[in-house]
């Protein structure tokens, strides 16, 4: 019962992080003078990233037990694409059909599909690149495309702030939370709100490898598994909520870019990370759930380049790919 609770405090501790985080980095940008488009595709990406960020980095350098705070880094690595390619665009798709009253072109979604196409194109590439890295024998050549990868998301982020679309004029910031009466905080305030936050996700990621562990050995189940269905779930998913609140407004391209960049910047600098401070060596389970990531983004990927637009149908199918995995860890599978 201790780690459980330890585990549920490390998941609070994260949350509130990454939400006071999101809400500096967003005040950040309009300091900086940011288009709303740049904010919401590339620093808010980053910022509901960045418990999936931390938690791999902190397992790796950290954690104990042999080769656990590597699996942990790894299965939290390969969760949030994993997460966000079929859970996550199984909500979507469900929010779609639960909207469809306001919707007069229904099935079909209010997407540009150019913006989509590329996001997805972007990821199919450096996330298969990354998996691949796994069967080069030499770490050098591993290093060389941890070096590429980071470099096709600075790509990826050019493009994205030089040809995406802005948010409307009139969407207004949340208050800042270390100043919610300032109608306009100072810069120096939204920067102490930044570094807190990270502290915050910092401390939740320790908490949260430690509880992992024990509890993957209570268990009786690889750490690798535990951290790679139950990290993305925590840290990812609630943030990615915000779709379902853009969807019925109509919002699809926000609401699909809102998951479609942070699956970009998950499988590519998330995945470099994990190249340069591991020896990269993916197991069974882990190949599984990477294939069948990949598989769910192409079928989305497939319809908006020949059909033109996308249904919420095919969002829908990203379900059975999460259920797919889930299946073959309950039933012994992936071990």
């Amino acid at each position: 019962m201790v780690d459980v609770v330890l585990l549920l405090i490390s998941l609070g501790v994260i949350l509130a992080g990454a939400e006071g985080f999101t809400n500096g980095v967003e005040w950040l940008g309009k300091k900086l003078k940011l288009t709303e488009g740049a904010v919401g595709s590339i620093l808010a990406a980053v910022g509901t990233a960045l418990p999936e960020t931390m938690i791999p980095i902190v397992a790796i350098i950290f954690g104990g037990g042999g080769h656990a705070g590597e699996e942990i880094g790894i299965g939290a690595i390969l969760g949030a694409p994993f997460m966000l390619s079929t859970l996550a665009f199984f909500i979507s798709g469900i929010a779609v059909i639960a909207y469809r009253h306001r919707r007069p072109n229904y099935p079909k979604m209010n997407l540009d599909t150019k913006t989509m196409g590329r996001d997805l194109s972007f990821f199919l590439l450096v996330y298969t690149v990354a998996v691949l890295a796994s069967f080069l024998g030499t770490h050098i050549w591993k290093q060389i495309i941890a070096i590429g990868l980071v470099i096709a998301y600075v790509t990826y982020a050019y493009l994205t702030v030089t040809n995406g679309h802005t948010l409307e004029e009139g969407e207004e910031l949340n208050p800042l939370y270390l100043a919610r009466k300032a109608a306009e905080p100072s810069t120096a305030i939204v920067l102490v709100q930044v570094f807190l936050s990270l502290g915050l996700i910092v401390g939740g990621a320790r908490l949260f490898v430690n509880g992992v562990e024990d509890l993957a050995r209570l268990m009786g189940v690889p750490p690798f598994v535990l951290a790679l269905i139950i990290a993305p779930i925590a840290t990812e998913l609630p943030e990615k909520f915000n779709s379902i609140i853009w969807i019925g407004r109509g919002k699809d391209t926000l609401a699909l870019g809102n998951i479609t960049g942070a699956m970009v910047f998950q499988s590519s600098v998330i995945p470099a990370v994990g190249i340069t401070m591991t020896s990269w060596e993916l197991t069974q389970g882990a190949l599984i759930s990477a294939i069948l990531a990949i598989i769910s983004a192409g079928l989305v990927y497939l319809q908006i380049r020949s059909k033109k637009y996308l249904t919420p149908y095919t969002l829908i199918g990203g379900g059975a790919f999460y259920s797919i995995f889930v299946v073959l860890v309950i039933g012994g599978f992936i071990r």
